[in-house]
């Protein structure tokens, strides 16, 4: 049960307050949202004093006698204590646990499809750093036994030998990271996924763990398997933002995946 099914189950009634506007620069962006319920609240809409008066609002609301939808006007000036300048529009709805089926397809998050191929340390540092990211996370290892028990709740295990055969099923539109064990895996994959894209079109990051060394011996042998340099020039390898140059597989994790949110922000 997500987080805003849990507050508006215990707590019966509650006000969705949703950011409907924003003029100017805002602590969230349009259709961010938050629950408030007597005693707790899911989602933000940006923390601050702009949020602390929201919830205000919100609380005032429920203990009022039932009223109609409404929105409110922000500024986010001196008076509020906030110097972002910009105006928000929060509108405020009040809502009961029956209201739940209606909500759900309104409070969805969207996620973006990933998938990685590699169980090892990096790879593991991945999925926790993606534990709390809009990414629905496909974890692919040609061994079985190398998933731990428990994995966060966007992240879905699948065993694949050989591993490569994996590419052929991920959702369009998937990023993916290649970091199996093996090179001679990693090279299949990368493979894979250039034909998927030839074919499909529909793989808009393919990103490849190692150095430049590694992908300069990589891209000669995909070249002798007849792949051309418009096809090798969109995988990124090594991965990660530049500039940061840690070795520690949570410092590669942190740095794959925000070069992960830039592409998805980005469109490619």
């Amino acid at each position: 049960m997500s987080d805003w099914a849990r507050v508006l189950a215990a707590g019966g009634e509650a006000v969705l307050v949703t950011v409907e506007a924003v003029q100017g620069s805002g602590p969230r962006e349009a259709g961010a949202w938050m629950l408030v319920a007597a005693h707790a609240v899911a989602g933000t809409i940006g923390g601050g004093r702009l949020e602390f008066d929201a919830i205000a609002a919100a609380r005032d609301l429920l203990a009022g006698p039932p009223a109609p939808p409404q929105t409110r006007r922000y500024a986010l000036g001196p008076s509020l204590g906030q110097c972002c300048g910009g105006v928000v529009h929060l509108h405020y709805e009040r809502v009961a646990p029956a209201d739940a089926p209606l909500l759900a397809p309104r409070l969805a998050i969207p996620v973006h499809p990933v998938a990685l191929f590699g169980g090892g340390h990096v790879g593991r540092a991945i999925v926790r750093a993606a534990a709390d990211l809009p990414f629905a996370l496909t974890w692919i290892d040609s061994r079985d036994e190398i998933f731990p028990d428990d994995v966060p709740a966007n992240v879905q295990c699948e065993h694949s030998d050989p591993v490569h055969g994996a590419v052929a099923g991920l959702a369009p539109g998937s990023a993916v990271l290649v970091m199996s064990f093996s090179h001679a895996e990693d090279l299949d994959v990368v493979a894979a996924c250039l034909q998927r894209r030839r074919e499909r079109a529909d793989l808009p990051f393919v990103g490849l763990i190692g150095s430049r060394t590694k992908w300069a011996t990589f891209r000669h042998r995909l070249e002798q398997r007849g792949w051309q340099a418009a096809d090798l020039d969109a995988v990124r390898c090594p991965i990660g933002v530049p500039g940061i140059t840690g070795k520690q597989p949570a410092v590669i994790a942190a740095s794959a995946v925000a070069q992960l949110l830039q592409a998805f922000d980005a469109g490619t």
